[in-house]
This record gives structure tokens, C-alpha cells and sequence, in this order.
């Protein structure tokens, strides 16, 4: 029958709509999916800590030291100006350079130059070396034989013969002495000097010691035995040591002293500290009245 086919067909098609749908395409395969990592407990959250309390005026952090301050020094004083004569002043001593001996009154205090004569063997270098060192005042001691030996390539040895080049480093030496000794009197500083002078000669005779340290010069003559010069020498050693034939010419040029007017001291019998206590004496005389040379 012709409405049972109408109902049968639309049985087929869409329910309610009597069209027929169309056809949906096939659905696309999606990829699984990874499984996704279960998470822990979750640690519980840390509370913030809570303000520190203001106070109403913060404290100051504490000042960093001061480093010390620098020691303050005394300024130096301005430096001396140059004398002409060559003299430089020196600083009062603050205490004596050796302890003082007293030898009687003496010669004190006094400012002296002296030059101390006498031959080979005679002890006059440890003589004035040993008054030097006693007095009660600065005294500086010197030696021509020590001075003239400065030269050390080229020294012109005296006992090798005396020629013009020995006679040229003599007389060298003799200024350098006798400028050295006028700087220290300059100075304030006594000064005693020793040589062989010869009363016959005038190359090493008073006059240039005379000409190069000042009128002032004290010359005292130190002049034993010839057997106790003789004795002397023999302990010396190198080029102060001499044959006895030329410590008995000299020796014996050394007699002509006597009559000259200047003091005399015959230590043949003394040791070094009685004749430098009688060389301060014969110097106290001389001062009160000074020799005629």
C-alpha cells in the first residue's frame, strides 16, 4: 500500500525531519597522551618574618679609629755658613771622650798646638797619643809618620834614601798636618802633633811646622839614652824599624836640641803615663812663658 511505503521510507531517512543526512566524514585518531608525573605533598609555605620593631632613632654604627698622628719633629736649623779658613764648627761635647786624669794643675783647660819632637824609639807617638787622651778637654792627636804613610802605591820610604820625591811627600804631609791642626783649634779642640825634626836641618827643621800650624806651636823635644832608643827600636817591625846605625845618627843629631832653648824631657827612666804627667807640666811652664825659637 502506497502510504506504508511513505512511512517505511521515512523510517530510513532523519527521525522528524524527512530529509536524509550527510554522510560525517571519519573521525581523525588523536596520539594518547602522557601520562602526567603525580605530584607530592607540596612543602607548606614559609611565613614571612616579621618587621623589626623601629626605633625611633636607629642606633649609629661605631666610628672607625683615627689612625695617630705623626710625631712632630723638631725642624733642623739652618746650616752654618762656610768659614774662609776652612774651620767647621762643631757641636759641644756632651760628655769627655776619656776619663780625665788630673796631673796637678797642669795644663787645664787651655787650647793648645804642640809638637812633640824626638828620634826613632824615643815613644813620642805613644806619648802624645796617651796626653791627648787624658786631658780634661778635646784633644786630637796626630802623626806625620801615620800621615806620610797615606801614600800607599808610590810611597817614597825616607829609610830608602832621601831624594826629592821623599822630601816632596814630607812636606806634603807636614800641610796636611798643619791644616788638620789649625781646623781643630778652630774648632776649640787642642791639638799635639809628633815628628822627627832635625835642629840641622831646615827642610824638616821648626819653621815650616811654624809657617803651617801658627805661632802659637808649643814644640817640646822627648829625648832618652841612646841604649833605651836602641831597645825601643828593636820591637818595632816593618818600615818603622830601623838599623842601629841609623837610630845612632839620629840619636845623635837630636843632642844638638840641648842649648836650643827649647824644653828637654830625658824619659829614659819613665814610663808613658809619668812623662805624659811631665809633659803636661812642661807645658803649663810654657804657656806662662813661651819659648824663644
Amino acid at each position: 500500500m502506497p502510504g506504508h511505503r511513505g512511512a517505511t521510507h521515512q523510517g530510513a531517512g532523519s527521525q522528524g525531519t524527512g530529509h536524509p543526512q550527510a554522510p560525517q566524514p571519519p573521525a581523525v585518531p588523536q596520539p594518547p597522551q602522557a601520562p602526567q608525573p603525580s605530584r607530592g605533598p607540596q612543602p607548606p609555605a614559609v611565613p614571612p618574618s616579621p618587621p623589626a620593631p623601629q626605633s625611633a632613632t636607629a642606633p649609629r654604627p661605631p666610628a672607625a679609629p683615627r689612625p695617630p698622628a705623626a710625631p712632630q719633629y723638631p725642624t733642623a736649623p739652618p746650616p752654618p755658613r762656610a768659614d774662609p779658613t776652612g774651620a767647621v764648627p762643631l757641636p759641644p761635647p756632651v760628655a769627655p771622650l776619656a776619663p780625665p786624669v788630673e796631673h796637678g794643675a797642669g795644663t787645664g783647660a787651655a787650647t793648645l798646638a804642640v809638637l812633640l819632637i824626638g828620634p826613632a824609639g824615643a815613644g813620642k807617638t805613644t806619648v802624645a797619643r796617651h796626653w791627648a787622651q787624658r786631658r780634661r778637654v778635646p784633644t786630637a792627636h796626630i802623626s806625620l809618620d801615620d800621615v806620610r804613610e797615606w801614600v800607599c802605591s808610590g810611597f817614597a820610604d825616607p829609610q830608602s834614601g832621601w831624594n826629592e820625591h821623599s822630601e816632596a811627600q814630607y812636606r806634603l804631609a807636614r800641610r796636611t798636618c798643619g791644616f788638620a791642626a789649625r781646623n781643630f783649634l778652630a774648632n776649640g779642640i787642642s791639638c799635639i802633633v809628633d815628628d822627627a825634626v832635625f835642629p840641622d836641618r831646615p827642610v824638616v827643621g821648626l819653621g815650616g811646622w811654624k809657617r803651617h800650624v801658627g805661632p802659637g806651636l808649643l814644640p817640646v823635644v822627648l829625648l832618652p839614652g841612646l841604649e833605651v832608643v836602641l831597645e825601643r827600636n828593636a820591637k818595632r817591625s816593618g818600615n818603622r824599624r830601623l838599623s842601629d846605625e841609623e837610630v845612632a845618627a839620629i840619636h845623635g843629631r837630636m843632642a844638638g836640641w840641648y842649648g836650643s832653648g827649647l824644653p828637654i824631657i830625658d824619659n829614659s827612666t819613665y814610663d808613658v803615663e809619668t812623662t805624659a804627667r811631665v809633659l803636661d807640666d812642661v807645658l803649663a811652664r810654657a804657656i806662662a812663658s813661651p819659648p824663644s825659637w
